[in-house]
């Protein structure tokens, strides 16, 4: 049987969500290794971008290689595909991996990132909304 010599070990990443405002609209979740690519995934060929209805708080990642890796979500309330702000601040809800303390902007890479190992890695994400 030679089917597993040489595999890549993969893993899955539970993603649970807490704290929704309401069940109205979507979420948008964005799962990157790439530093420089978080939390937008806007230049990363190799993000994970999910819509999932916001009445479904968990998302299930299979398949993951190994590695260190960062999550972010937008609570797109009314569904327009984007974060809606007002003078800046953020009318929707939003939250990141590790649930990292929020401040001006969003967080640095390393304060969001986990290490993906083993056959199953979960994060819980607890949701902000300020206004």
């Amino acid at each position: 049987m030679l089917g597993s010599i040489g595999a890549t070990p993969v893993s899955s990443l539970e993603v649970d969500i807490a704290k929704l405002r309401s069940q109205k609209g979507v979420l948008r979740l964005c799962l990157t290794a790439d530093p420089k690519n978080f939390p937008g995934c806007v230049d990363d060929a190799h993000a994970v971008t999910r819509t999932v209805p916001a009445s479904q708080a968990q998302t299930i990642y299979d398949g993951l290689p190994p590695g260190n890796y960062a999550v972010a979500v937008i609570h797109d309330a009314n569904n327009n595909k984007k974060l809606d702000t007002f003078m800046g601040i953020p009318r929707e809800g939003f939250g990141f991996s590790r649930d990292p303390a929020i401040g001006f902007g969003p967080p640095k890479f390393r304060a969001a990132a986990f290490d993906v190992a083993g056959p199953r890695t979960v994060q819980h994400i607890t949701m902000h909304y300020l206004l």
